[in-house]
């Protein structure tokens, strides 16, 4: 009871693994119909001339006819984006599961999983920023409302920072989207400078898991975190499934993982639990105590801390480098 409570928990804050649920994992374009203008003196992004249209994530066009004044958010990673771009002041409306920046606990909530509506009707927004994936079923809902909802889906670090850059755009924010986007970098070089010439042999076979026992999801390819796996120097075991990729113990036993990195929120009752999984004791990790839990937020939510979260992969996957 106790690790479904965790995993719904999981679920809910990070809208991750009701993209495994819900859609195949194949990534989906989001733009703006037309390419962000720079100032030609300083190579500045130019004030976003409104109406802008874009087409979101789930390919739908939407008009914003003017500078956005209050935006409600319907998962935690674009409020963490909004807040990094220095609008906290223009959101209105977040979900039970918004907990970064602390400020925002504060703001009125609208919902967890499923959006209420009404709630975020009553709050006025010109602007509704949602997961494709994981406010699919609402959005058609909210949008016959007459509310400008944007979804996004970004898979990969570089679509967090795309999605970031986007947000920018239709906030009239892109000199702050590039400023988040750049520091997001500098911290991706900080970890590759060290594994960038790790040899293969240096490179330990690395088990993600994202959920426990009894239904157990990992991270395959084309998912951010088997990309962090590979930047912060490990071979992922998972590497050869697509996406949030539901995983057999033997599947695992036979991969022999050298490191396990667990995304949930490991307890000390939950660890002693993976160690004696049946045939998981002599897995090189279990025997090694590389059994590792790191911030289920830094590693699931795909928002400018995503990069903090390459931190601690880097951290539990090469200790010896960063310390």
């Amino acid at each position: 009871m106790k690790n479904k409570k965790r995993l719904t928990a999981w679920m809910a804050s990070t809208a991750i693994v009701m993209s495994v649920l819900l859609t195949a994992c194949g990534q989906v374009n989001q733009n703006t119909d037309s390419a962000p203008k720079k100032d030609a003196d300083t190579q500045k992004p130019a004030a976003t001339v409104y109406p802008l249209t874009i087409t979101d994530a789930t390919g739908k066009k939407i008009t914003i006819q003017e500078e956005p004044k209050r935006i409600v958010s319907l998962i935690p990673s674009n409020t963490e984006i909004l807040y990094a771009l220095g609008l906290g002041d223009k959101v209105v409306g977040v979900t039970k599961w918004d907990d970064y920046p602390p400020e925002v606990k504060k703001k009125p909530v609208i919902g967890d999983l499923k959006p209420n509506a009404e709630a975020i009707v009553a709050q006025k927004p010109d602007l509704v920023l949602a997961g494709a994936s994981a406010n699919g079923k609402d959005l058609d809902a909210l949008r016959s409302l007459g509310l400008n909802v944007v979804a996004f889906e970004p898979k990969t670090i570089k679509d967090v920072e795309e999605t970031i850059r986007e947000v920018g755009k239709i906030t009239n924010t892109e000199a702050k989207a590039e400023e988040v986007v750049n520091g997001m970098e500098a911290k991706i070089k900080t970890v590759t400078d060290k594994t960038q010439g790790l040899s293969d042999d240096k490179k330990p076979r690395v088990y993600v898991e994202v959920s426990p026992a009894p239904d157990i999801f990992t991270a395959g390819e084309g998912t951010f975190m088997d990309e962090m796996v590979t930047l912060a120097g490990g071979k992922n075991i998972a590497g050869d499934l697509k996406g949030w990729a539901k995983i057999s113990g033997e599947q695992v036993i036979a991969k022999n993982p050298q490191v396990i990195i667990a995304t949930y929120g490991l307890t000390p009752d939950a660890e002693k639990s993976v160690v004696e999984r049946s045939g998981w004791s002599g897995l090189d990790a279990v025997k090694n105590h590389r059994i590792v839990s790191v911030d289920t937020n830094l590693v699931s939510r795909p928002g400018p801390r995503i990069v903090d979260g390459l931190a601690e992969f880097a951290k539990a996957i090469h200790p010896e480098l960063f310390k």
